[in-house]
């Protein structure tokens, strides 16, 4: 089989997002895959970031991270996306980035890729699996493949039962997080592998 090409796309205001794009991306290296971590660029206006010391924080942590661009997209034969939910939808920075993919999207470069999504709110019930669904609706109009965890693995029921996609609440990720991350980026990279190759 083909090493597949996995792009890391994430979107990360407190730090979240962050770590589950890095614990993907270090699960999906293992697997076998070629990665590249990118995340999504800031929108909000500066002085909104800087008025929050931790948003502030957060951004300079991520500073030696590329930001995602077409071409990383192009690259790419899978994605990863990370992103946070946002009044039960995904973050304005993600849906941004995405509506400048037209270009791509016309020239059939996003379709025929495999597609898999995450994310976390503050609370269990604050739009977590609409924000991945929403996510997974794009990729349909892409003509991506989507690659959702499902309950294939022990790991999914350990972390919450989600099987559209690895989802949590804000703050620091636990170990049954970090092993559903794992597997759901192996079974995007084992899924990627067979259409790739």
């Amino acid at each position: 089989m083909a090493q597949p090409k996995i792009a890391i796309v994430f979107y990360s205001t407190y730090g979240t997002n962050h770590a589950v794009a890095q614990a993907a991306a270090d699960a999906a290296r293992e697997a076998g895959a070629e990665v590249r971590l990118r995340r999504i660029p800031e929108t909000a206006p500066k002085e909104v970031v800087e008025g929050q010391e931790a948003w502030k924080a957060q951004l300079e942590k991520m500073s030696d991270i590329p930001e995602v661009t077409a071409e990383d997209m192009d690259w790419a034969d899978g994605y990863f996306f990370s992103s946070p939910t946002r009044f039960g939808v995904t973050a304005s920075q993600v849906r941004a980035f995405i509506d400048t993919l037209g270009g791509l999207w016309g020239a059939g470069k996003l379709a025929d890729k495999t597609f898999t999504a995450t994310t976390s709110a503050q609370n269990p019930h604050g739009g977590q699996e609409a924000t991945i669904l929403s996510l997974y609706t794009t990729a349909m109009h892409w003509g991506a493949i989507i690659v959702a965890p499902g309950f294939t693995d022990e790991t999914i029921f350990a972390a919450g039962g989600n099987p559209y996609g690895f989802s949590t609440n804000a703050g620091g990720l636990d170990d049954a997080g970090k092993a559903a991350i794992a597997h759901q980026a192996r079974r995007l990279v084992e899924m990627t592998a067979k259409i790739a190759s």
